[in-house]
């Protein structure tokens, strides 16, 4: 394996595994890891040669189906994305995440879960939240066959019981918690964790201290790679942007633009002309 860049595996256009993500801390001079979520097939295309990480997160309830959290995205919405990005990746190490209610009330449950998303989906390894509390489940899939990512910080799946989407780690009590998070899931054989809305002395740490490597959101440069969810990086989710979001591209403005000026066209008479339709006979020149 590359010490720099997972995009030259063995020389070779091969898929980039959990064991080659693990590998790659970036404290032995590799580059960051770049991950980016992805939802469908068109998406993972476009992604697939730039990203060493494609992750088909929960987010997509707010994305796509427009839910004010992730709590209510399923176990099926989920695989039916998975086995979309799937169709359109060839190297990109591709994990799905795990829904909320579907790995927290005990190993077992969530090894049936994740054992059915990992036969119908074909991806490389599942993730799901939670710290010190999930290391056991940790254990459990990763001694059965079943690479995990974990995640940390601000966990989305339990905005409710943490009172909305804060960054977290401001207090020594709340940085002592999930430093001792990461290092739980760490040591319970996760392959990578994601740190997310931690402050960034935290995050730092974090990446300093545990054997694998962090994926940081809104968390530090520190951190062994980075990822953002691809519709705020191009500017197709216009409901708000965090404030750890850099905007590449304003697609979303693009779209919309486009759709104003097909309308007019339509409604004009302009669209469609004869060029745009089958079966049309030109006149003929009597010249």
């Amino acid at each position: 394996m590359s010490t720099h860049n997972l995009s030259q595996l063995d020389g070779a256009m091969r898929p980039v595994t959990a064991p080659d993500i693990q590998a790659h801390k970036r404290s032995r001079g590799a580059e960051p890891l770049v991950c980016l979520t992805s939802y469908t097939t068109l998406t993972a295309r476009l992604l697939d040669a730039h990203t060493d990480l494609m992750l088909v997160g929960d987010s997509l309830g707010m994305v796509l189906y427009g839910l004010e959290t992730t709590v209510g995205v399923t176990l099926d919405m989920m695989i039916a994305h998975g086995q979309a990005v799937m169709r359109g990746a060839r190297r990109s190490c591709v994990v799905v995440d795990m829904p909320f209610g579907t790995y927290q009330e005990s190993p077992e449950m969530a090894f049936r879960n994740a054992a059915r998303i990992m036969k119908e989906v074909g991806c490389a390894g599942v993730k799901f939240e939670g710290g010190i509390e999930m290391a056991p489940t940790v254990k459990f899939l990763t001694d059965r066959g079943i690479p995990v990512m974990g995640h940390v910080g601000l966990m989305p799946q339990s905005v409710n019981t943490a009172g909305g989407f804060k960054s977290r780690g401001r207090g020594d009590d709340d940085a002592r918690r999930i430093l001792a998070d990461a290092h739980a899931i760490a040591d319970a054989g996760a392959f990578a964790i994601v740190v997310e809305g931690v402050v960034e002395p935290v995050a730092r740490t974090i990446t300093e201290e545990i054997n694998v490597p962090t994926i940081g959101i809104g968390a530090s440069p520190a951190c062994d790679g980075q990822i953002l969810v691809t519709e705020d990086l191009v500017g197709l989710f216009q409901d708000f942007t965090p404030k750890f979001v850099k905007r590449y591209m304003d697609l979303g403005s693009g779209i919309a633009e486009a759709a104003r000026l097909y309308a007019e066209d339509v409604r004009s008479g302009r669209f469609p002309q004869d060029e745009h339709c089958f079966g049309v006979t030109k006149p003929k020149d009597d010249n």
